[in-house]
C-alpha cells in the first residue's frame, strides 16, 4: 500500500475511534479525546491527499459490504486535492471544537457525530463507483443534518434551518440519484471507468440529461443561486466549528461533483453544458456577495459570502469548458487550476472566519453586528485573526484570494479572442463579474471588520466580552497559517493542482514558476506575492516613517476634540452594520428591493411633539421569495385539499383504489 493509501486509512481509522469515544467516554472527557483524534485523522487525510497529489495511487475494492455492485475506493489527483483540503479543514476545526465544545456542546450526539461527518466527507471523493460516491453522499449530508440541529431546542430557528437543510439537501441527492443512474444504465458497471467508457457511445441528449441532473444536485450542495436557500440558514444556525467544516469543506464537494461527472466520466461535453455553468456561477457571485454587503448577522454574511465564493469557482469551471470544446487546452486548463486554488484558499480564509465568528458568538451571545463593536481590546487575538481572514477574503494583495481571482481574470482576459461569438460576450461580462464582486467583498469585510471589531461597544454584551480559550485560538492560528503560507508562496499548491487537471480535454500543468513567482504556460503572465507583500510592506514602513518625522519636526500640544456643541460622541452615533451598508444598498435597490418601514409615535399632549421613532429594515431574498415562496403555498394547498380525501370511509378508499386500477389498466390497453 501507497504511503497516500496508509495515511488516508490512518485518517478514518481515527475519525471511526473518535465517533466511538464521542459515544462511549463520560461527558467531561469527550471533547479532548474526540477532538485530538480528529485533529491527528484530519492531518493524516492532508498528507494522504498531498500523496494522491504527487502522483501516489491507491484503490480498495469491498465487493461484500453493498449489494450488487459492493464498495470501491481509490484517489486520483482530483480527488487527493479534496481529500487535502477537507483534511486540514478538519485539523483547525477540531482543535477549535475541544474548547468551543466545552460548554454545552459536549454530548454524545454531537462529540460521535463530528468525526463521521468528517469520514463521510473524506469518502466522498474518495469513491470510485456510483454506488459508493450516493452512499458516502447521503452520510455525509444525514451526518451535517444532524449537527445543523444540535441547539434546536434552545432555538426555534435552529428547528427551521435544519428543515430546510433536510429538504433541499434531499432534493439535490434525488438528482445526483437520478442522473448517475441514466448515466449507469448506458455503462456495462457502476464504475467510474465503466462510465467513462460508455460516455462516448451516448446519445448527446442523454448527455446533457445526464449532466442537467447532477450539475443541479451537486450546486444545491455548493450552495449556488438559486438552489441556495438552505446555506444562509443553516451555517449560521449550526456550532461556529461545524459551520466551518460545511462553509469551507462540504460545498467543496458539490464543486467536485461537477468537475468529475463534467470533465472525467462525461469527458467534456458540449459548450452548452460550460455557458450554463458560467451563467449561474456569475450570477451566483455577484447574488452572493450583494447579500453579504448589506447583511448585518455576522454568520449568515460569511455563509453568503460562500454562495459569492462558490460562484467565481463555477466561473472558472464553466471558463474551462468552453475553452475545451473551443480547443483551447492551455487556457482551459488555466482556467481550472484557478478554480482549484480558488477553492483552497476559500476553505483556508472561510475556516478562520467562521472560527472567529464563533469566538465573538461564545463571548457576547450575539451575532448582530450593529450590537457588536470594541472588541479590539477586549479580544485582540480574535480580533486579528479575523482581520487576517478579512484581508484573505477581500481579494486584495497581499491576501489569500488576490492570487486565485487574479489567475481567474487572466484566464478570462486571454479567452478574449479566442473563437466563437459566445466567447468574445461571455469572456468580457465573466470580467466585470469578478471585478464587481471583488470590489464589493472589499466594502463587505471593510464593514464586518470595522463595525464589528473597531470603534466603542454598542452594547453590554459587547462591552463584558473576554477573548476565547486557547484552544479555540489555536485553531484560528492554523487557519490563519494556511492563509499566509497560499498567499505569500501559491506555487507550493499551484504546481501540484496543475496534476490534478489532467483529466479530460484540459491540459496539465498550465502554469509554471519557481518559489517566489507564478508564470503562466502558454500565455503571457506573471506575478510574485512574496515580492508584492515586500514591496507593500516597505511602501508602509516609509509612509508611516515620513508621517512620524514630519510630526516629530512640530510642536504638539493636546485639544479638545470639535464635538459641534452635542458633547462627547457615545456609541448610538457611530456607524453601524446597517448605515455602513445603506450607500450600497441605494445603488444596488433595483436589484435588492429592501423593505423599510418608519413608525412615529407622537406624545398624547401634542402630534407636534414626538415620543419616539422606530424604523425597522430588512432585506428579503428575491429569489426565495419569487421561487420558494409561490411553491411553497401551492404546496400547502395541495395539502390542504388531500386532507378531504382522507375522511376515514373505508369504501371510499375501496373506490380509490378501484378507479386506480381501471385507469392504469386503460392506458395499459392504449399504449400497447
Amino acid at each position: 500500500m501507497s504511503p497516500a493509501g496508509l495515511s488516508f486509512v490512518a485518517a478514518l481509522v481515527g475519525l471511526g475511534l473518535a465517533a466511538v469515544a464521542g459515544f462511549a467516554l463520560p461527558g467531561a472527557a469527550r471533547p479532548a479525546v474526540v477532538g485530538a483524534l480528529s485533529a491527528v485523522s484530519g492531518c493524516a487525510a492532508l498528507v494522504a491527499g498531498v500523496g494522491a497529489l504527487a502522483g501516489q495511487a491507491w484503490s480498495v475494492s469491498l465487493p461484500g459490504v453493498l449489494p450488487l455492485s459492493g464498495l470501491v475506493f481509490a484517489i486520483d489527483p482530483l480527488g487527493g486535492m479534496f481529500v487535502a483540503v477537507t483534511g486540514g479543514v478538519v485539523a483547525a476545526a477540531a482543535v477549535y471544537g475541544v474548547g468551543y465544545t466545552g460548554h454545552g456542546l459536549s454530548g454524545r450526539l454531537p462529540q460521535s457525530v463530528f468525526p463521521v461527518f468528517a469520514a463521510a466527507m473524506l469518502l466522498v471523493p474518495a469513491a470510485a463507483t456510483v454506488g459508493a460516491l450516493l452512499v458516502c453522499w447521503e452520510l455525509m449530508a444525514v451526518a451535517s443534518l444532524l449537527l445543523v440541529v444540535t441547539e434546536h431546542r434552545e432555538r426555534p430557528e435552529v428547528a427551521s434551518a435544519g428543515r430546510w437543510y433536510a429538504v433541499m439537501t434531499h432534493l439535490g441527492f434525488a438528482a445526483i440519484l437520478a442522473g448517475l443512474m441514466l448515466f449507469a444504465a448506458a455503462a456495462p458497471g457502476d464504475s467510474f471507468a465503466a462510465l467513462r467508457a460508455a460516455a462516448p457511445g451516448m446519445t448527446p441528449g442523454s448527455r446533457t440529461v445526464v449532466f442537467v441532473l447532477v450539475l443541479a444536485g451537486f450546486a444545491s450542495k455548493a450552495g449556488i443561486v438559486p438552489l441556495h436557500a438552505w446555506l444562509p440558514r443553516a451555517h449560521p444556525e449550526a456550532p461556529s466549528h461545524v459551520s466551518a467544516l460545511m462553509s469551507a469543506a462540504m460545498v467543496n464537494l458539490g464543486i467536485y461533483g461537477i468537475i468529475r461527472v463534467g470533465f472525467d466520466l462525461l469527458g467534456g461535453g458540449a459548450r452548452g453544458w460550460w455557458i450554463a455553468v458560467l451563467a449561474v456561477g456569475a450570477v451566483s457571485a455577484l447574488y452572493g456577495i450583494l447579500q453579504a454587503a448589506v447583511a448585518t448577522d455576522l454568520k449568515r454574511l460569511l455563509a453568503h459570502s460562500t454562495t459569492e465564493n462558490m460562484g467565481l469557482v463555477l466561473v472558472g469551471v464553466g471558463a474551462a469548458g468552453i475553452f475545451a470544446t473551443s480547443g483551447e487546452r492551455v487556457l482551459a486548463g488555466l482556467a481550472l487550476v484557478a478554480a482549484l486554488l480558488h477553492t483552497v484558499n476559500h476553505a483556508a480564509f472561510k475556516t478562520l472566519l467562521f472560527l472567529a465568528a464563533g469566538s465573538v458568538l461564545r463571548a457576547t451571545g450575539s451575532r448582530d453586528l450593529d450590537a457588536l463593536g470594541g472588541l479590539r481590546a477586549r479580544m485582540p487575538a480574535t480580533t486579528l485573526l479575523f482581520g487576517v481572514g478579512a484581508l484573505a477574503a477581500s481579494a486584495l494583495p497581499p491576501g489569500t484570494a488576490f492570487v486565485s481571482e487574479w489567475l481567474l481574470l487572466q484566464a478570462l482576459v486571454h479567452g478574449l479572442p479566442a473563437s466563437g461569438a459566445v466567447t468574445a460576450i461571455a469572456m468580457p461580462l465573466s470580467v466585470a463579474v469578478v471585478a464587481l464582486t471583488a470590489g464589493l467583498a472589499v466594502v463587505t469585510f471593510v464593514k464586518a471588520f470595522g463595525t464589528g471589531f473597531l470603534a466603542r461597544p454598542r452594547s453590554e454584551a459587547a462591552a463584558r466580552a473576554a477573548e476565547s480559550p486557547r484552544g479555540m485560538v489555536a485553531g484560528m492560528v492554523l487557519a490563519a497559517g494556511a492563509c499566509g503560507v497560499l498567499a505569500l508562496a501559491p506555487t507550493v499548491v499551484v504546481s501540484a493542482l496543475g496534476r490534478a487537471t489532467a483529466i479530460g480535454r484540459l491540459a496539465a500543468d498550465p502554469i509554471s514558476g519557481n518559489a517566489v513567482t507564478v508564470r503562466l504556460g502558454g500565455v503571457a503572465g506573471a506575478l510574485s506575492p512574496l515580492m508584492l507583500a515586500v514591496a507593500l510592506l516597505a511602501g508602509v514602513i516609509v509612509v508611516l516613517g515620513a508621517l512620524r518625522l514630519l510630526a516629530s519636526r512640530r510642536a504638539r500640544r493636546e485639544a479638545r476634540l470639535w464635538d459641534c456643541g452635542a458633547g462627547p460622541p457615545t456609541p448610538r452615533m457611530e456607524y453601524t452594520a446597517t448605515s455602513f451598508a445603506e450607500p450600497v444598498q441605494r445603488v444596488f435597490d433595483n436589484v435588492l428591493r429592501p423593505e423599510q418601514d418608519v413608525e412615529v409615535t407622537h406624545a398624547d399632549e401634542s402630534r407636534y411633539l414626538v415620543a419616539a421613532i422606530e424604523y425597522r429594515r430588512a432585506v428579503p431574498d428575491r429569489v426565495e421569495r419569487r421561487l420558494y415562496v409561490p411553491v411553497l403555498t401551492a404546496l400547502r394547498a395541495w395539502g390542504r385539499a388531500a386532507r378531504g380525501l382522507a375522511d376515514g370511509s373505508v369504501h371510499r378508499y375501496l373506490g380509490y383504489g378501484f378507479g386506480a386500477v381501471t385507469v392504469l389498466l386503460i392506458v395499459l390497453a392504449v399504449t400497447r
